[in-house]
């Protein structure tokens, strides 16, 4: 049977901290950007923590271990312990422990982050291609990364040794704008091999299991910034999922989104999980929320009224996502999203 298609943002009566047990929270972008905490993120996640709700740290940012990760949310005032963060480190470990012998050895290309979640899973970190490893594990380096480990791992892929990465992200958020992600350093090595690892991060399953093993969530909710990543991550693991615009997507791309890469819901940070979320409505031959009203013009969209920005958002998405079905809204929205100052 086959999945039905999203053509809008749906509603909530309810908070979304009280409709939901578990929230599992990409970092990067939603609660911090580098090394910060973003804006109305702390006071919100005490808020939800304090009524109930499980907060569930998921990264794909293979480089600093859950310790690290936890001791930085601690020190930026949100109680965290290592049990609460899930990385794609400890994925693709799990993920390469199903494929090579206990105790095998895994040529690290990455942080300290892989190499205790290699161990943790039994398996023998080393650093050159002439350790007769079982497997490469590729995982985000930091900005520093020598040049010369992308070499290492490029010898012994090319003598066939089995090849993982954490994630494939392009991109990773930074204090000073973006800047390139693990995705870009396993270009590097596709280019010099040919080859294509076995991916473990969002939005695969690997990374989906992992969080459900961890968390033991019933009702998770996936809160994230990127849409290839977050959002469908959490369209594979059939959960719903709440986009929220402190990251790397802006409202052009939301509009365009396919259907894995649309959002159960949509807020501007994370009060949104504080809130109920209101509804879109058919409204004629568009869509209303709030006080505006969306329409698929001839070649663009129309947007009337006025009111909250988010819900002028809102009821775009659903007039763009109706009018894409199952491909890709291609309608003009430039002058929509400029009457929103998006």
């Amino acid at each position: 049977m086959s999945r039905s298609v999203r053509t809008s943002p749906e509603g909530s009566e309810r908070p979304l901290h009280e409709a939901y047990d578990t929230a599992l929270l990409d970092l990067d972008g939603v609660v911090y950007a580098g090394g910060e905490a973003i804006a109305h993120a702390v006071d919100s996640l005490a808020d939800a923590r304090a009524d109930g709700m499980h907060l569930a740290y998921v990264t794909n940012n293979a480089l600093r271990t859950p310790d690290a990760v936890a001791g930085h949310l601690s020190e930026l005032g949100i109680p965290t312990g290592a049990e609460d963060v899930i990385t794609s480190a400890q994925a693709v470990a799990r993920l390469i422990s199903e494929q090579v012998p206990a105790g095998a050895k895994v040529l690290v290309i990455g942080g300290e982050g892989l190499r205790v979640a290699l161990r943790e899973r039994g398996l023998t970190p080393v650093d050159s291609a002439d350790d007769d490893p079982a497997a490469v594990a590729q995982g985000y380096g930091g900005p520093d990364f020598p040049w010369g480990r992308f070499a290492e791992a490029s010898y012994a892929v090319a003598r066939g040794v089995p090849w993982f990465a954490s994630n494939t992200d392009l991109t990773i958020p930074s204090g000073r704008g973006i800047a390139p992600g693990n995705g870009a350093a396993v270009q590097v090595v596709r280019i010099a091999t040919g080859a294509e690892p076995q991916v473990a991060g969002k939005p695969l399953p690997p990374m989906h299991k992992e969080t459900i093993l961890r968390t033991g969530a019933k009702r998770p909710l996936v809160v994230g910034d990127r849409l290839d990543t977050d959002i469908e991550g959490a369209y594979n693991g059939e959960v719903d999922s709440l986009l929220v615009l402190t990251g790397v997507t802006d409202g052009a791309q939301l509009l365009a989104a396919p259907p894995q890469h649309r959002p159960t819901y949509v807020d501007a940070d994370l009060r949104g999980l504080l809130t109920g979320q209101p509804e879109v409505t058919e409204d004629g031959e568009g869509f209303r929320c709030g006080g505006w009203t969306a329409t698929a013009g001839s070649g663009r969209l129309e947007l009337s009224g006025e009111g909250s920005e988010l819900d002028g958002l809102r009821a775009l998405c659903a007039a763009a996502w109706t009018a894409a079905g199952d491909g890709t809204c291609t309608l003009d929205a430039e002058k929509a999203l400029a009457r929103l100052g998006l």
